[in-house]
């Protein structure tokens, strides 16, 4: 597994593949080598029982049975790759599948795992790269997929716009990001026990789409048949020490460029207490809320259904209203 270096590849993707023009992004929300640590971290502390993932992971993969296409080749993206093969089964006609990650550690994790999958007959190529920097040739895939990895790119709109470069017309865009009801009890929180202990708010949750913004975010990107729906997980944990090594394990921990880097013991036990105070359950359980947005996009075929052009309707609304308004049910 080859990984080259940054501004080489920079260099190199902006002459040959398919990421967005202005790749050099002046906005830096997530500190992207942080992430790729935690990722790394993550790798060694994976669950393949959590059932968080999985149970994401699997609605994903499930929106392949809803379409009579079938999609040879595949890339999938960052995030719970390794969710995401396990899922896969056979379903969406796949026979040629590339996963990827910024890790290094989770892609030999994941081409580790390989061969206990080895009956499916999938051939699988892994690579180690970032997504906001796709290394894959403009319309080379049939299918782009991504579970729980893509909410942490800086330029999310830019990162949906190079996914869809990759993909062959009619090519399918399947998408899990968190959603901004994640963790709202932790924020809740986190803030309370920031504004008692140190007179102050500071962000140690990171921001998160909302689900009106998911719709315009696939339309800016340029597919066609935009397609957004949510689910709402909820997590129960003997302890907020508990909710935070999950979410080690899972590498969704705190990578705010502009984060404190050192959370004070007192802060730290005062965010605990208010959450238990304010959620726990009777049996000493405390809730964590996860909203996951699904989202699904094309790239543009002349296939594919399209509205009719402004003004070419045959029949006017007032006709229908003559018609049809005097009737009761």
């Amino acid at each position: 597994m080859y990984r080259p270096n940054g501004n080489c590849l920079r260099r190199f993707l902006k002459r040959s593949f398919c990421s967005a023009e202005n790749i050099d992004s002046k906005v830096q929300i997530f500190d992207r080598h942080l992430k790729r640590k935690q990722r790394d971290r993550a790798a060694w502390l994976l669950n393949r029982k959590d059932s968080l993932v999985n149970t994401v992971a699997d609605n994903l993969v499930d929106r392949l049975e809803d379409v009579k296409k079938t999609f040879p080749s595949a890339l999938c993206l960052g995030g719970s790759m390794e969710a995401i093969r396990r899922s896969i089964r056979g379903r969406g006609g796949i026979e040629k599948l590339i996963m990827m990650d910024s890790s290094y550690d989770m892609v030999k994790l994941c081409k580790d795992a390989e061969k206990d999958l080895s009956s499916d007959n999938i051939e699988t190529s892994f690579m180690v790269a970032d997504e906001e920097f796709l290394p894959i040739k403009e319309s080379s895939v049939d299918l782009v997929i991504s579970c729980l990895g893509l909410h942490w790119t800086n330029d999310l709109p830019g990162a949906m716009i190079q996914s869809r470069l990759a993909l062959k017309p009619d090519g399918l865009f399947l998408a899990a990001i968190f959603g901004g009801e994640t963790l709202k009890e932790l924020r809740i929180a986190c803030t309370i026990a920031h504004m008692e202990r140190e007179g102050g708010v500071s962000p140690r949750v990171s921001p998160l789409a909302q689900v009106r913004d998911a719709g315009n975010l696939l339309t800016r990107a340029g597919f066609t048949l935009p397609g957004v729906d949510v689910d709402e997980y909820q997590v129960r944990y003997n302890s907020a020490l508990e909710l935070i090594e999950h979410l080690r394990a899972m590498g969704e921990s705190n990578a705010l460029v502009n984060r404190i880097k050192f959370l004070k013991r007192d802060t730290a036990l005062a965010t605990a207490a208010v959450y238990e105070s304010m959620f726990a359950a009777e049996d000493g359980s405390i809730p964590a809320t996860f909203q996951v947005i699904y989202m699904t996009g094309w790239r543009e075929h002349e296939s594919q259904q399209k509205a009719k052009r402004r003004g070419s309707a045959t029949v006017s609304f007032k006709d229908i209203q003559k018609e049809f308004g005097g009737q009761t049910t």
